[in-house]
């Protein structure tokens, strides 16, 4: 593990084994609660500013990027371009496997006008982005929620729900004319296949094979991975980790392009 982070001794600070925080990741004086999963890695110049943050297994936060607010949650497998903007003064809270693209914003409060003097816009919400969306970049997301496996493409704007499996375009973001979404359907068989794949590609160019079986939910057994055995379930994305050396190294294989498995627990 990699780790410059000096949090202020007001904060508890959880790094997780084989993270990796690069130079200038500063943690200001307001967090209190900051735990950041297996495998992450966290830019320099990153500004934490956030009172509580918990990061997931394997999420990656590019450099220049800025969390602030009251809570901050984000899942694992994500990953966050350069000088990402992600807010959580109304709450901001992340799913498994979203990606945001550099220069991105996502926001939860919106307010600098004089309240006193009789401006209508102060008001803070919760930004709830779900499993598998996809913000490509300099997106800016306003206090809505992203249903699972959306996309909103370059340069949206998005100020309202964006519905599950569905694409966004445009300033403001408006439900784009196609039949398909983000994603199609695969059967399992087809999945089984492709994966098998994966691991013979990944054998066939690294020293450290990677050990592992395919199983389904209900059949994961803890003596195998005792046995440094890793297992898979393509139907739920779901594995069981041994933490082997030749594991973390297939996992960062399949981040973030072709696969994205979520730790059983």
């Amino acid at each position: 593990m990699k780790n410059t982070l000096l949090a202020p001794e007001t904060c508890d600070l959880i790094i997780d084994e084989n993270v990796t925080i690069q130079n200038n990741v500063t943690i200001s004086d307001n967090c209190k609660s900051i735990k950041i999963g297996f495998g992450s890695f966290i830019g320099r110049d990153t500004y934490i500013d956030s009172e509580t943050l918990e990061i997931g297994e394997y999420t990656t936060i590019h450099h220049g990027s800025i969390i602030q607010g009251k809570k901050v949650v984000i899942g694992h497998n994500c990953w966050f371009g350069h000088y990402s903007m992600i807010d959580g003064t109304g709450g901001c809270f992340i799913g498994n496997n979203v990606g945001v693209g550099a220069h991105s914003q996502l926001w939860s409060h919106m307010k600098f006008g004089d309240v006193l003097e009789g401006c209508r816009f102060n008001s803070q919400n919760k930004l709830i982005i779900e499993d598998d969306v996809w913000f490509v970049g300099h997106s800016i997301v306003g206090p809505i929620k992203a249903e699972k496996k959306s996309l909103l493409m370059t340069g949206g704007l998005a100020v309202k729900d964006m519905k599950e499996n569905k694409i966004y375009s445009g300033n403001p973001a408006k439900l784009m004319d196609t039949s398909e979404g983000q994603f199609i359907l695969k059967t399992k068989s087809a999945k089984e296949k492709e994966f098998t794949s994966l691991v013979n590609s990944f054998n066939k160019t690294n020293e450290l094979k990677i050990k592992y079986k395919l199983v389904s939910f209900e059949s994961f057994e803890k003596t195998l991975c005792l046995k440094g055995i890793s297992q898979f379930d393509v139907v739920n994305r779901l594995y069981m980790p041994t933490r082997e050396t030749s594991e973390i190294n297939f996992i960062k294989f399949m981040l973030y392009d072709k696969a994205k498995f979520i730790p059983r627990v």
